[in-house]
């Protein structure tokens, strides 16, 4: 399959004008731009949800909706790299108060010992 670089903007409402505006056929405008009557379909579909013919999101909407997700997606990342850091610090806590207390202790029993 053959790939192509994106069609401009302004290719693309120029398109969706023809069809819109003058009455064309969508398949009689697509042939005389080439460009596949699929691809002009969903430029006029995007156009009439954008300017509010048409429910769906808007492409303002999709734009912030995919911010959002890949937002939320970073701070679930951090959420558990934090929960990890908080799981391997408190596994590390007993040991070291365990220490101090043998430390304590071996003082304790040194001034018991001196005391004596």
């Amino acid at each position: 399959m053959r790939t192509r670089p994106p069609y401009p903007l302004e290719f693309k409402a120029e398109a969706v004008r023809l069809v819109q505006d003058n009455g064309k056929k969508m398949t009689e405008v697509a042939r005389d731009l080439r460009v596949s009557t699929e691809s002009l379909r969903k430029w006029i579909r995007k156009y009439e949800i954008d300017t509010g013919q048409r429910a769906g999101l808007t492409t303002a909407e999709r734009e912030e909706l995919q911010r959002l997700r890949r937002e939320n997606r970073i701070l679930r990342e951090e959420r558990e790299i934090l929960k990890k850091a908080a799981a391997f610090f408190t596994t590390l806590r007993p040991t070291a108060h365990a220490n101090q207390r043998k430390c304590v202790s071996k003082i304790n029993f040194t001034i018991l010992q001196c005391s004596i």
